[in-house]
């Protein structure tokens, strides 16, 4: 027996007020790419034309074509991916030990260290390149993948995420592994990882971007062109006239693909990290 649809509700004056500007939040974000893209298909004589115009006169995919012909951009891309990937496993795994640490054990010193990691929230992570220059090139790391990856792994921000998370997670869970003869690794492995994965999953997302968008760093540690990440990479598109416009929206398009995949297939995962950190209202 079939039964009669329901009938759709008339849309309430605060629902289209709410969608209109909704809308036009998304506008206002979504501009700036579809800028991007129009200009990086047209010629470089008309993408710096005044007055500007959105839509190319003539399509073309000429600056895209000169970027992989041109730059090196296949390998700025897996240096990248490289480094982005290796912080974010040492990040994930080095944090998560911390936070834990800090929220589960006691030990002598233990406020002092933690106000010592708090402090790195308050300090620019320009402020601190001169001397971890010093100390990467004093250790023969200059110009190598782990002279751009290890000092990046020390993220304080992502060690206080993970730290008030476990500080939520019952103890209540863990004594009764410990009654059953389980230590502290294997609690640490089988019970409070498995519970922590929407905050794992934010912090290597909020690392992985991060890493992916680093210029300073990289610029520093580095002059070998093959060793180039994205960010570094598209700065050197220009030539004795200029900046190629269209060859730097070909590449910033190219660059920002990895992230916007990442917010794309894991909006849920960083909406839920976020909210299990306690995060939100502060």
């Amino acid at each position: 027996m079939s039964t009669a649809a329901h009938p759709r509700k008339p849309w309430t004056p605060s629902q289209i007020v709410l969608t209109l500007l909704g809308t036009a939040v998304a506008a206002v974000f979504l501009a700036p790419f579809v800028w991007g893209l129009f200009t990086s298909l047209k010629s470089e004589t008309e993408a710096v034309e005044v007055p500007p115009h959105w839509l190319p006169r003539d399509w073309t995919g000429q600056a895209w074509k000169a970027l992989f012909e041109t730059g090196n951009i296949t390998n700025w891309f897996v240096n990248s991916l490289v480094v982005s990937v290796c912080v974010t496993s040492v990040v994930l795994l080095t944090s998560a030990l911390a936070g834990y640490g800090f929220a589960r054990t006691e030990f002598r010193g233990k406020n002092a260290l933690m106000g010592l990691v708090m402090a790195g929230l308050m300090i620019s992570p320009a402020v601190l390149g001169v001397p971890l220059f010093t100390t990467v090139q004093q250790m023969g790391m200059v110009d190598t993948y782990w002279g751009m990856i290890l000092p990046q792994c020390a993220p304080a921000a992502m060690v206080y995420i993970l730290y008030k998370f476990f500080q939520g997670i019952p103890r209540e869970l863990e004594e009764a592994a410990f009654i059953d003869g389980a230590g502290r690794w294997r609690v640490f492995f089988t019970i409070v990882l498995p519970l922590s994965r929407p905050s794992l999953a934010a912090v290597g997302i909020f690392t992985f971007i991060a890493s992916w968008n680093n210029f300073l760093w990289p610029y520093m540690v580095t002059n070998n062109p093959d060793l180039m990440t994205m960010p570094n990479g598209i700065a050197t598109v220009m030539n004795s006239y200029g900046i190629q416009w269209a060859q730097l929206m070909a590449g910033g398009l190219m660059a920002g693909l990895p992230l916007i995949i990442v917010f794309v297939f894991f909006q849920r995962q960083i909406v839920a990290g976020v909210a299990h950190t306690g995060l939100a209202g502060q």
